[in-house]
């Protein structure tokens, strides 16, 4: 498909896991309304950002593949004939848990599979404690509305992870994100405004850059809203090949809808040929730490 209307939700926690399922079931079914081909929901849509806390309760809320939460959705994809993207907190087996997403096709299969690769630690974000970093790689699901990379949040900040997908053929690369401001920290002279200005338009400014220089239609897709001492902020987008913000949001709650033209990439590619040029044949020092020989 050459091209296709694409929605974001921009969502916020609703509190529990059941609020949030009929939260975004209902939102999922007001976008398909408008001729939506796919439908991309934030990372860990479904509960509250967990990780803020160290917290063993937390693992007895992860969903396994088979439960009957993805099989809702999987019937929702169905009978709206969307193709969803589904990132969830799940559990592989006791003691194993990632953070994952999951593609579904518009007749309800569930075809691609993605378990997030960079897993962070900091303060209000201790995902190392819940998450096993990804064992499936960097991969691309076939859809019928082109090829899909996800990667999820953290995930963002890697150059090698959105060109790894980009050279695998994905079309366009997905980040579901929960990210935000943390109130408890140190501002270091910094007006709070500024310093909020300033993180939102590195992590902006990052993914732009994965567009620019790959050729490819980037979307990242954030919570929203008050969550203990994190602020998500929102600020969902999609960038074309070109780096150009084609639509952002800012902290509202909102279902937005955008075009999505592949032949983009085609002219992106043959105007900018970055990867024609690329010296594959000098890249080894990639695979070492800074500080060897």
């Amino acid at each position: 498909m050459s091209s296709f209307k694409a929605a974001w939700i921009q969502g916020k926690s609703q509190g529990n896991f059941n609020k949030n399922l009929k939260y975004y079931s209902e939102k999922i079914t007001t976008a398909a309304k408008n001729n939506i081909k796919l439908i991309v929901l934030p990372e860990l849509f479904l509960w509250d950002y967990f990780p803020i806390t160290e917290d063993k309760k937390h693992f007895d809320n992860a969903i396994e593949i088979k439960s009957d939460a993805i099989k809702h959705f999987q019937l929702l994809a169905k009978n709206l004939k969307v193709v969803l993207t589904l990132p969830i907190f799940e559990k592989r087996t006791e003691g194993i848990y990632h953070n994952s997403c999951l593609i579904i096709e518009n007749n309800g299969e569930i075809i691609g599979h993605y378990r997030k690769m960079h897993i962070p630690d900091d303060p209000g974000f201790y995902e190392k404690y819940y998450f096993t970093p990804g064992d499936l790689g960097f991969i691309v699901t076939k859809t019928s509305i082109g090829n899909i990379g996800v990667l999820i949040c953290w995930d963002q900040w890697f150059p090698e992870a959105a060109r790894i997908t980009a050279l695998k053929g994905a079309d366009i690369l997905i980040y579901p994100t929960a990210i935000g401001w943390d109130d408890n920290e140190s501002c270091d002279g910094l007006p709070r405004q500024a310093l909020n200005n300033e993180q939102v338009e590195a992590w902006t400014t990052i993914m732009r850059s994965h567009a620019i220089a790959n050729g490819i239609y980037v979307m990242a897709v954030n919570r929203m809203g008050q969550e203990g001492h994190l602020n998500f902020w929102g600020h969902s987008f999609l960038a074309n090949p070109y780096g150009s913000l084609v639509k952002q949001d800012k902290t509202n709650e909102i279902i937005s809808d955008v075009e999505v033209d592949f032949s983009k990439t085609k002219e992106c590619r043959q105007t900018w040929p970055f990867l024609r040029d690329r010296r594959i044949d000098s890249y080894q020092s990639l695979l070492k730490y800074s500080d060897e020989n």
